[in-house]
């Protein structure tokens, strides 16, 4: 799966994202603990009492610390949130950086974490861990696109657990999908929905 993700589009250099703040998320892959033998990736559910972003799906991921790079921050967000403790071997790559309406040019870095047995939720920031398995993702029908009066770009959604998950978290899985697929497809102009500007 390593060779998967080269090539991917950094951003921090251009000058039109000067300006935003650093994150990473992580796509932490596992094997499934439905025990069915194949693969997932931990999506959780943020806690309610978040000043930001309360209550939305999400990757584990945060803002960079000062000298900190998107791998190491990837590593410890997923440390801090899900309780595991990978090191450097752990990472298969990275994929285009996706600038946000709230400020940010988030990494999507992808982990192989193997056993989810150790995962333990952070109650202050996980309300529920979730395991997505890789073969729901790559489904035609969990992908639709729509608009919206206040942007001329197409917002993403992914039908995933019985919900919607809309951009940044949908950019990335779907991009994700798109490259075990073996397509080349970029993201980072894929809008996100209102209510995920602030």
């Amino acid at each position: 799966m390593t060779g998967l993700f080269s090539g991917f589009e950094r951003l921090a250099g251009d000058a039109a994202h000067a300006g935003l703040k650093r994150a990473a998320v992580a796509i932490t892959v596992v094997e499934d603990p439905r025990g069915d033998g194949g693969l997932a990736f931990v999506l959780t559910r943020r806690a309610r009492t978040l000043r930001s972003h309360g209550g939305q799906w999400a990757l584990p991921g945060g803002r960079c610390d000062p000298g900190e790079t998107v791998t190491e921050a990837a590593l410890r967000e997923v440390s801090e949130e899900i309780g595991l403790i990978l090191g450097a071997d752990a990472v298969l790559g990275v994929l285009d950086d996706y600038p946000t309406r709230s400020g940010y040019l988030m990494t999507p870095v992808v982990v192989w974490a193997g056993d989810a047995s150790a995962i333990v939720p952070n109650p202050a920031e996980v309300a529920s861990v979730h395991y997505i398995p890789l073969a729901h993702v790559a489904r035609e029908d969990i992908v639709s696109f729509i608009t919206i009066p206040e942007s001329p770009r197409q917002v993403i959604r992914l039908w995933i657990d019985d919900d919607h998950i809309h951009a940044p978290t949908a950019a990335v899985i779907y991009q994700f999908r798109e490259v075990l697929a073996g397509r080349d497809t970029r993201v980072h102009e894929l809008e996100q929905p209102v209510f995920a500007w602030k």
